[in-house]
């Protein structure tokens, strides 16, 4: 199974599922490609550290979703490189009905809560304010309906007495980088 990476930041996550590729701990995964929208990205650095392509692709004239015109180019790149799966990894772009038609049931998001609380920005953050005891995170499928897809995996993280929200913060992070190529490995096998 060939899937790309799609990230806007550091690549806390992409470099867990590389390092777990780079293992063997991915099964019939194989990573082909990383995307940011961000130039300067650290995501980005990588590909050229475990040896897989790695591009920026502009993103539109927009802050939260891609324009028209990227978004075709993002159909088109990730098209170009025959991947069976597109992997949200701290994408921070909602995607629009045209690139979720484009790879029915192939996009997959993490999103740093157990879904379906605490949807959208500051997952953790809101579950934190909030006074829950078990928190997470969650990949599910991409759909039109905002960290509202099929889930298909979890991991709970136990938000102890007295935890300040950074150390919350990096439980929850722990969590992903092994909830997200678990999933990854068992989509292939």
């Amino acid at each position: 199974m060939r899937f790309v990476i799609l990230g806007s930041g550091r690549g806390t996550n992409a470099h867990a599922i590389l390092e777990c590729w780079k293992n063997g701990g991915l099964g019939k995964a194989e990573p082909v490609a990383i995307f940011s929208d961000q130039p300067q990205a650290p995501i980005l650095a990588l590909g050229r550290r475990y040896g897989v392509a790695a591009e920026y692709l502009s993103p539109g004239p927009f802050k939260t979703k891609l324009g028209e015109a990227a978004e075709r180019y993002y159909i088109e790149r990730i098209r170009s490189y025959d991947a069976d799966l597109v992997v949200l990894a701290g994408f921070m772009r909602v995607l629009k009905e045209p690139f979720i038609k484009a790879f029915p049931r192939q996009i997959i998001n993490l999103h740093p809560s157990l879904l379906p609380s605490f949807k959208g920005l500051d997952g953790i953050e809101q579950a934190y304010k909030y006074g829950v005891k078990i928190t997470g995170c969650t990949v599910h499928y991409v759909t039109p309906d905002l960290d509202g897809g099929p889930i298909i995996d979890q991991e709970a993280v136990r938000i102890e007495s007295g935890e300040t929200l950074a150390e919350v913060a990096a439980k929850v992070h722990a969590a992903e980088h092994t909830l997200l190529p678990r999933v990854i490995r068992n989509l292939a096998n």
